[in-house]
């Protein structure tokens, strides 16, 4: 369930159209990460990002809209997925980005908004599954690649065992509140990886 986000760097499509899309959805993206869903005002957003209220009420419609489409954005500028040649070893990539992502201020803030959001509204539900079906699917080969070097049993469930990498991250994010480290990214792979070795995710 890797998802670091590369914003800093990233390569998008030029136009005048992208560097709209990009300054409303970096400014919702603060916006959610300083304030939460509740205050994420279309209005607000398009003064900050210095676009026309009509442009963005015209092509987002509503906040969930907005934050549908900030989805869709972070699944396509999510890093790719590791290929390191061993089931722990990618897995402990896996979670390393995703304890990386988590525990950074801004996209860790902007994960828990996302996630009450999707609590209360559809659309916003819709959208944060598409977008770890799309991360998930991007890393299943790691599980899949184990199968054939004879690491992980025929039968083994790539999102089960993905799932079973991440939950505990984000267990930390949004319960205990215990720090989300690179300590706790490798115990969560290595019991993963144990899991998956023992047949526990087997279909």
């Amino acid at each position: 369930m890797e998802h670091d986000i590369a914003w800093p760097g990233s390569v998008r499509p030029g136009g005048r159209t992208a560097r709209v899309r990009e300054a409303v959805l970096e400014v919702a993206g603060d916006v959610l990460a300083d304030r939460g869903f509740a205050q994420l005002d279309l209005a607000e957003v398009a003064a900050g990002a210095g676009v026309g209220k009509t442009t963005v009420y015209r092509r987002w419609r509503t906040p969930a809209g907005l934050v549908a489409d900030l989805l869709v954005d972070m699944a396509e500028q999510s890093l790719p997925r590791a290929d390191t040649g061993t089931l722990l070893d990618d897995l402990t990539a896996n979670a390393r980005l995703v304890a990386k992502t988590l525990a950074d201020p801004r996209q860790g803030n902007l994960f828990r908004a996302v996630i009450a959001a999707a609590a209360g509204d559809e659309l916003t539900a819709t959208a944060l599954h598409t977008f770890y079906d799309t991360r998930l699917a991007e890393w299943a080969p790691c599980v899949e690649d184990a199968v054939v070097r004879g690491e992980a049993p025929v039968g083994t469930d790539p999102r089960a065992v993905l799932s079973a990498v991440s939950a505990p991250l984000y267990y930390r994010l949004l319960a205990s509140g215990d720090p989300i480290d690179q300590d706790a990214a490798d115990r969560s792979a290595r019991a993963a990886a144990l899991a998956t070795v023992a047949g526990t995710f087997v279909s």
